[in-house]
């Protein structure tokens, strides 16, 4: 792996970190919880692929399948650390036990969609699931991340905590789910676009470490910062 890749990974791994001791010395560690435990894993499963990495090498095949199998499990973290966001949002409606529901039921539709995708592959059929299933996920996120936003208008929420994850969030899938579009499209500069998927992961733990450690969840914003529409 080119060194300036080893200097990105450390340097994200470095700003995960940052997440959770901002989350704890802020006390919000508890209040976002699986946010925290999905940035905590995402620093655990780092040092796991740099042992594999050092030990085995980066075209080995027990790297590219601990990184596929870890990358899924953290999209899958992550796409409950989003539908906790959608508890806080609608925390007022009592609506916690809907969203947890829909959230498995959705998880669990995505896999059956993915795994009807891959069954007819004659090799690997977990490895290609895996992949399937996390690049999926991205695109199920995307959406669900625009319907919360959409949300947060409609109810003119205005915590800038919250809207700072769920913006960041935002950003996050978007940049993923083009990557692996592209990818799709043009196979031939897979190399290309997947070289950016190292910068972007750069994206969350700075916007989640500047809303832990600079915005409190008491901190409201002005309805017209958040939608330019008539009372």
């Amino acid at each position: 792996m080119p060194g300036l890749v080893n200097i990105l990974w450390l340097l994200c791994t470095l700003l995960e970190v940052v997440v959770v001791v901002c989350a704890v010395l802020k006390g919000t560690f508890r209040r976002y919880l699986i946010l925290n435990l999905y940035m905590a894993a995402s620093v655990l499963i780092s040092i796991g692929r740099y042992r594999i990495l050092a030990h085995y090498g980066y075209s080995s095949s027990e790297y590219l399948y601990f990184y596929y199998y870890s990358d899924a499990l953290l999209t899958i973290f992550l796409y409950f650390a989003l539908t906790s966001l959608y508890a806080h949002v609608f925390s007022d409606l009592s609506a916690n036990r809907l969203v947890r529901l829909g959230a498995v039921l959705l998880l669990a539709g995505t896999a059956l969609f993915s795994y009807g995708v891959v069954q007819q592959s004659n090799a690997k059929l977990l490895t290609h699931f895996v992949l399937e299933l996390s690049q999926n996920l991205y695109f199920v996120g995307l959406v669900l991340t625009y319907v919360l936003w959409a949300a947060i208008m409609k109810l003119r929420e205005s915590r800038t905590q919250l809207v700072q994850l769920v913006l960041s969030l935002g950003v996050y899938f978007s940049l993923f789910a083009a990557t692996y579009a592209l990818t799709n499209l043009y196979p031939a500069k897979r190399q290309i676009f997947l070289s950016f998927v190292q910068l972007f992961g750069f994206v969350l733990p700075l916007a989640w470490a500047y809303a832990f450690w600079k915005l409190n969840d008491t901190d409201r914003m002005r309805p017209a910062r958040l939608a330019l529409v008539p009372r």
